[in-house]
């Protein structure tokens, strides 16, 4: 009984997806943690950690449902005839005021909505989507600099520490 509770929580362990292009190349203003309606193959698949989101984008279609392209989920290994096609896009579940921010801002502000990290949450896949705005290049040498400083500011705590 516990050997099969054991691999049950392992499965369940599966990091998160992340896409580390968004923090890099956006200022990410607002987010929003949303469902995704996905395949049993395409489950399967993303908790074995088979998934990648660093080419991904959202976009409100004309029925006003948001919608994730460019994600891609891997074809389950252990998959049949069945299995699901990698990058078909996927409908994402929010509330209506929600839905609603996320069109005003990329109508009215010109702003983008990217996905941020996939993840697991109480045996549900769910996605961390962002409003972003997009960084000019200084804004991003900017951001490298401060990172440099930082590390070299936590480099010179940790040799006092000790």
């Amino acid at each position: 009984m516990s050997h099969i509770s054991a691999t049950k929580k392992e499965r369940d362990l599966v990091g998160d997806i992340k896409n580390k292009k968004a923090a890099h190349n956006f200022f990410i203003e607002e987010r929003f943690e949303a469902g995704i309606a996905l395949s049993g193959t395409e489950v399967k698949a993303i908790r074995a950690g088979h998934a990648q989101i660093s080419e991904a984008f959202v976009k409100i279609d004309k029925a006003g449902i948001p919608v994730l392209f460019n994600a891609n989920v891997d074809e389950y290994r252990f998959g049949n005839i069945a299995n699901h096609a990698p990058t078909r896009t996927r409908k994402l579940l929010l509330h209506k005021s929600e839905i609603r921010k996320l069109k005003n801002a990329v109508e009215k502000d010109g702003l983008t909505i990217l996905p941020l990290r996939l993840f697991l949450s109480h045996g549900l896949i769910k996605i961390e989507i962002a409003i972003c705005r997009g960084k000019k290049l200084f804004d991003k040498r900017a951001t490298l600099k401060e990172r440099t400083e930082w590390r070299e500011a936590e480099r010179a705590l940790a040799k006092f520490r000790r």
